[in-house]
């Protein structure tokens, strides 16, 4: 998460963007960013599970057998028109992968109107995308200065620490593409930033940076109540 703003720092001070993916080394609980500190949630599974605070909004997600995305994009870009271009655009990019894979994605487009769950994946926005009704992706921003940082979770597989949310693999039995399918987002997700992309590991700057945030904001669920 501290990457993720430093990097957002960077879209703003050097104009890049950035596309960012990455795996978690324990399953963990990542709140959205004005979400309540309070375990809104019966299941002990998930009170037990580390918990960061993030800084895009929407539900909590539960990371473990799941592809985390950020992408950030300076204010200069045409995609940082609307909010809702982003959006849609990053997910119309990720549905065309999936459906090279053979996976038959598609965005909701349409929600009910309910309560809103805690966890991420128990919610519904017009911009999910699903497989055979379910969700499979969800996505949140954060904007800052004009530049917009975009968060999304790609579900792979059902945790047990919450099985009532299955992936891509329970849903189609494809897990032999796992392989495959890092490449092929960095591929269809980052021409969409075009020439700007950045394709490179971070710099000194950032890596201080993200280590100043780690300490100084995510070393605690209350660091919102502080942030300058």
């Amino acid at each position: 998460m501290a990457v993720d703003e430093a990097l957002l720092k960077a879209a703003i001070d050097r104009n890049e963007c950035v596309l960012r993916l990455y795996r978690w080394s324990e399953a963990t609980v990542s709140l959205g960013y004005f979400q309540k500190t309070e375990a809104e949630t019966t299941s002990p599974e998930l009170t037990r599970l580390p918990w960061v605070r993030r800084l895009s909004g929407g539900g909590a997600i539960l990371h473990h057998h799941e592809l985390t995305y950020s992408c950030v994009v300076p204010a200069f870009h045409e995609l940082v028109r609307s909010h809702q271009d982003l959006y849609e655009c990053v997910h119309t990019r990720i549905i065309t992968l999936l459906r090279k894979l053979d996976i038959p994605a598609r965005m909701r487009g349409t929600a009910c109107d309910q309560q809103q769950p805690f966890l991420c994946f128990g919610r519904e926005d017009p911009r999910d995308l699903t497989l055979k009704n379910r969700k499979i992706l969800g996505s949140a921003q954060r904007r800052r200065r004009g530049a917009i940082l975009q968060h999304g979770s790609l579900l792979l597989k059902c945790s047990q620490h919450a099985p009532q949310h299955p992936g891509l693999w329970d849903l189609c039995g494809c897990w032999k593409l796992e392989q495959h399918l890092t490449q092929a987002f960095a591929a269809e997700v980052g021409s969409l930033l075009g020439e700007q992309a950045v394709h490179s590991t971070l710099t000194d700057e950032d890596r201080r940076c993200a280590e100043v945030l780690q300490h100084q904001r995510y070393a605690t669920l209350e660091w919102k109540k502080v942030e300058t």
